[in-house]
């Protein structure tokens, strides 16, 4: 991928540096890493107040949200104005359109948000704190190898989805015509999945913004494809998965395209035999990621468009600690995480007292009917309540991912969910609270999910930490690595 740009690395500086070049200088340890839009790596004095490290730190995790926050926005509104396209066609189309894509989240989407949480946790700590640049983009392409495999069964459950639909009581003629949907979208899914391993590739440089950039092109571009195969060419239902999927494949040869030519290639170094090996490492933290992940998507599906401020959060806040952890500061890593958590209950509270405030207008936007404006302003209060909770659990759950603890992430999901809010949810939802109770247990679910991450991620040893980052890091480089932690 095109030429490449010298890299400062680990106290030294090669060649003179320019509007590329990451600025990485010997720092005694403890001094803080951020890197800006343009892959460089300011440095925050140690020396500074407290606070105003605290508020510098504030800055760059917005800085590095806000720009995922929008590229998820605008990723999830391809399938959502697909689904609208095609459901003006008939009820039974947008039925179809809305199950199947549903189905596609729980399943080959997971494998694209949560399977790539692996870079999260490997690419942004081997940026910083490896010696070769290229490590980064022999990852990419042992994420490109290994998400493809996970994608294999995911694509053939697609295909033979007919019959797994009727055994779960779904009706014959939606069982049908999803998996004729989810058999056109196959092609789509692979392109949705490599597209998020490209993102993860260029933030964990630093370079957040070009998946915005793309979703601003590609996202109308879908809406006008999905119009022209479903109504124009008559391809009717079928139309849409089609559609979307070149969406998808256009976004991810766009984002390649910019890593080519803009930013990001110096990091790529061609094709090698070595994306091969550490395969089980990547494939257990890619499992892990993809329960983790989707844990949270079960507790958050009911309002998946505010759940991007928290995910594009966690996702800043997994990048920022994974790159203090490769640059041998502990002390900047632990700040990181804290910060995000503080910043995602500030956040929590603004979006809480936004919807406690339009509560009894907010159903309007989708319908006016008088009973579903009522329902909906008893339950909001609840909804509210859950966004601190789901900020919480986001940005610690980020935190975690920087931190290589999918794992423990996903079991305090698994348990806390299965075990304890569906239980309490559905019991005060038969027992006279109904809706209202469904809610109940999911914000419980999240208060003690958001409550125990924070405890993990304040207990840890953060020392410790920045040597587990390294032992993560590919064998020929920890060898290096090694002498450089003495």
């Amino acid at each position: 991928m095109g030429q490449d740009t010298p890299r400062a690395v680990a106290g030294s500086v090669t060649t003179p540096p320019d509007e590329y070049t990451s600025l990485l200088t010997g720092q005694p340890q403890g001094s803080v890493y951020s890197q800006n839009e343009e892959d460089q790596i300011t440095v925050l004095d140690e020396d500074k107040p407290t606070k105003k490290l605290i508020l510098e730190e504030v800055k760059v995790l917005l800085k590095g949200s806000v720009p995922v926050v929008l590229a998820y926005t605008l990723q999830n509104s391809l399938q959502t104005v697909s689904v609208l396209i095609v459901g003006r066609s008939s009820p039974e189309n947008l039925a179809t359109a809305a199950f199947s894509y549903m189905f596609a989240m729980c399943t080959a989407w997971l494998i694209g948000l949560g399977g790539t949480t692996a870079l999260d946790t490997l690419a942004s700590s081997t940026f910083t704190g490896s010696s070769n640049k290229h490590d980064l983009g022999i990852l990419l392409q042992r994420a490109f190898i290994v998400l493809g495999l996970f994608y294999i069964p995911v694509a053939t459950l697609w295909a033979f989805s007919e019959p797994v639909f009727r055994s779960l009581g779904q009706d014959p003629q939606l069982s049908r015509d999803s998996a004729r949907f989810l058999t056109c979208l196959i092609p789509g899914g692979l392109g949705y999945i490599y597209f998020e391993a490209m993102k993860k590739y260029l933030q964990a440089q630093g370079i957040a913004r070009p998946g915005t950039y793309v979703l601003f092109i590609t996202s109308p571009f879908s809406a006008a494809l999905n119009y022209l195969f479903v109504y124009k060419l008559d391809m009717g239902l079928l139309g849409a998965p089609i559609a979307t999927g070149i969406a998808y494949w256009l976004s991810f040869g766009l984002l390649l395209l910019y890593a080519r030519f803009v930013a990001g290639s110096e990091c790529w170094g061609g094709w090698t035999r070595q994306s091969l090996e550490n395969m089980g490492l990547f494939a257990r933290l890619a499992s892990m990621g993809i329960i983790h992940v989707g844990t949270e998507c079960v507790i958050m599906t009911a309002d998946q468009v505010l759940n991007t401020i928290p995910f594009g959060l966690g996702v800043a806040a997994s990048v920022r600690v994974g790159n203090l952890l490769g640059a041998r500061d502990p002390k900047g890593a632990a700040r990181a995480a804290h910060c995000a958590a503080c910043l995602s209950v500030f956040l929590g509270l603004v979006v809480l007292v936004v919807l406690m405030a339009t509560r009894n207008n907010f159903a309007k936007i989708f319908n006016d009917d008088e009973q579903v404006v009522r329902l909906t302003a008893e339950v909001l209060p609840y909804v509210a309540l859950f966004q601190i909770a789901d900020g919480l659990n986001g940005s610690c759950g980020g935190s975690l991912r920087g931190m290589g603890l999918q794992h423990i992430g996903a079991a305090v999901n698994l348990v806390s969910y299965y075990c304890g809010a569906l239980p309490l949810g559905i019991y005060l939802a038969f027992h006279g609270w109904g809706l209202k109770g469904l809610w109940v247990g999911q914000c419980i679910a999240l208060y003690l999910v958001g409550t125990l991450e924070w405890i993990i991620v304040g207990l840890s040893n953060w020392e410790r930490e920045v040597e587990k980052a390294f032992l993560r890091m590919d064998k020929a480089d920890q060898v290096e690595a090694g002498g450089l932690l003495h």
